[in-house]
């Protein structure tokens, strides 16, 4: 009796042993499916946003070309925008840009006091939290006084650490407001005793620009010594044009908007290029390169640089000899940590250099959980320290699941989103591949389309289930590429092909033509968009019939005035999803 109730016991046991196995089992394969597609998400936001950096590339060396084959615009008018910036008078003296605006009574937002003093960064921190807004008057006097301490310094900050004065340095902030308080938060309030370095690329993207950078230059002009601001590539008027800053200062200051983009773009020139740590590190915003010259860098007049996408045609190069050994290794969206053995940065030959770290500080940058932020800590004698963070909303809150869903949908959006944009395209490569004309190819055909076609190095196979429908026998229908979403005609005349063509192109389009538009009207006339057409054309190999265009541009002329506006021209052409038809939690994923 005692034996056989001994022996059930046993087998119940093992019974829930191999139970619990099987669970657990079920259970890390079920986490592994979900950690492989927001993989995939990721690798979508990540393809698509480095097709976008190569097309800001594409987009530099247009200019260039339309500088020697378009006489009605001139370089300098397109440098300056009709602002006089490269003669750097300072005609724009405190009464042009404060005095002679007033601030109301009635304006119930944050008072700064100048000279700053630290009790003006508590209160504009306070404001920003509750979503106050600067008055304009404000934004201009701290973005001036910031420009004339910046215009004293020279390219370079030289900054040293002690073991009661660590160093914190921070990367890509992009607008989001809430993980510069994350920093503060957890890090403490910039002081002389506890120094930043924000290494660029403060705005755009985020919703939250100009706070950030009012914040920053609060805290630099009461902290000179201790807050560092280094310029990013996206501290450019040009790109704040594609990547929404400029349409942001617009938006919050209708009446003087204009105004504090002008400064702005004066201030962008004069931030310095880096920053250097005791002697043997590097922080810069910038690509990794073994010709840097860092000899040539501290010479260069930065200020000439207005954008990154349109570069001064002369640079001082002194071709000394101590200028070909004295490199130094440069890293985008980081710092660089060269271990230096006593000698000075500027004296480090190139085989000495150890290791670069890239450091990023926007959490959630493409979606909701989809990155943490982080910042470093330096001190000399001692290994970088690393702080990781993330902003918590609700989402972050959800089951891995639902988060997983909420990235894949996004990037699949994006991604369809692309897909359209190249729709004929596509369809030709397609029909090439389809011999019996039967609507199918296998998936190996399609995914080779799509990379051929798009570039975007994806693994297609694993995303076909969320792009395409697949029949029984695994062939892919691939007109189905296309299913619930589409592009949507401003004028039911235009070809799909030209559409698809604007679509793509409408972020270059946008910057080029506020580029030529200096008085900042808005309208440029249809001669002069002809005549950019035929440049962008030619340039971007776009083989469409020019008669297209022309008929295009007049029926968006609606008054018969003989001008276009471009801006909502462009807004025209977008895209339309039949979210009802989008992937549903479940149904469907990207592994």
């Amino acid at each position: 009796m005692g034996c056989s109730s001994s022996s059930t016991k046993t087998r119940k046991s093992e019974t829930s042993l191999k139970a619990a196995l099987i669970i657990q089992n079920w259970y890390r394969g079920y986490k592994a499916r979900l950690k492989a597609r927001q993989h995939y998400a990721l690798t979508i936001f990540q393809s698509i946003e480095y097709a976008d950096e190569q097309g800001q590339m594409q987009l530099s060396t247009f200019f260039s070309f339309m500088f020697e084959n378009y006489a009605h615009v001139h370089k300098e008018e397109l440098e300056l925008r009709n602002q006089s910036l490269e003669s750097e008078q300072d005609m724009r003296d405190r009464h042009d840009y404060v005095d002679l605006i007033d601030v109301p009574d009635s304006y119930n937002g944050p008072r700064l006091q100048f000279p700053l003093t630290c009790t003006d960064i508590d209160l504009l921190l306070e404001a920003f939290k509750e979503q106050q807004i600067l008055h304009a008057h404000y934004v201009l006097e701290v973005l001036f006084e910031t420009k004339k301490v910046l215009k004293q310094m020279p390219n370079f900050t030289h900054v040293q650490t002690s073991p009661s004065k660590e160093l914190t340095i921070c990367g890509d902030l992009h607008g989001k407001l809430d993980d510069l308080f994350m920093i503060f938060y957890k890090n403490g309030l910039p002081s002389e005793s506890n120094p930043y370095v924000f290494n660029g690329d403060f705005v755009d993207r985020g919703k939250n620009s100009i706070e950030i950078l009012i914040i920053l230059c609060v805290s630099f002009l009461v902290y000179p010594n201790d807050l560092h601001l280094n310029r990013g590539n996206h501290e450019d008027f040009m790109m704040n044009l594609r990547y929404g800053f400029t349409k942001e200062i617009l938006h919050k200051y209708k009446l003087h908007g204009k105004r504090i983009l002008q400064i702005l773009e004066e201030l962008y020139a004069w931030l310095p290029i880096g920053t250097i740590v005791d002697n043997e590190i590097l922080v810069i915003h910038g690509g990794i390169s073994e010709t840097t010259d860092l000899n040539l860098l501290h010479r260069v007049e930065r200020n000439k640089m207005k954008s990154v996408l349109i570069p001064p045609t002369e640079t001082n190069r002194d071709n000394d000899t101590d200028s070909k050994h004295n490199k130094v290794g440069v890293t985008f969206n980081a710092h660089g940590r060269i271990k230096t053995n006593g000698s000075p940065i500027e004296h480090l030959p190139k085989h000495e250099w150890e290791q670069v770290v890239t450091i990023f500080s926007a959490s959630n940058y493409y979606e909701e959980g989809s990155n943490r932020g982080a910042y470093i800590k330096l001190c000399s004698g001692t290994a970088p320290r690393f702080f990781q963070y993330q902003v918590t909303k609700a989402t972050c809150f959800q089951p891995l699941r639902q988060r997983v869903y909420t990235m894949e949908s996004s990037a699949i959006k994006i991604l369809k989103e692309r897909v359209i944009s190249r729709k004929s395209d596509l369809i030709r490569a397609f029909q090439l591949q389809d011999h019996r004309k039967s609507g199918k190819l296998s998936l190996s055909q399609w995914a080779f389309c799509m990379e051929n076609i798009l570039g975007l190095n994806l693994p297609w196979r694993s995303l076909s289930s969320n792009l395409v429908n697949i029949d029984k026998n695994g062939n892919v229908e691939y007109m189905s590429s296309f299913q619930n979403i589409h592009i949507e005609k401003p004028v039911q005349e235009a070809h799909s092909t030209l559409v698809e063509t604007l679509y793509r192109y409408r972020s270059d389009l946008e910057i080029i033509f506020n580029a030529i538009d200096t008085d900042h009207s808005g309208l440029i006339s249809i001669e002069e968009f002809r005549a950019m057409w035929k440049l962008f054309s030619a340039h971007y190999h776009v083989l469409i019939d020019d008669s297209q265009v022309n008929k295009l541009a007049n029926i968006m002329d609606l008054n018969k005035d003989g001008s276009i506006d471009f801006n909502e021209f462009l807004k025209a052409f977008y895209v339309v999803h039949r979210y009802e038809d989008l992937m549903k939690p479940g149904v469907t994923n990207l592994g």
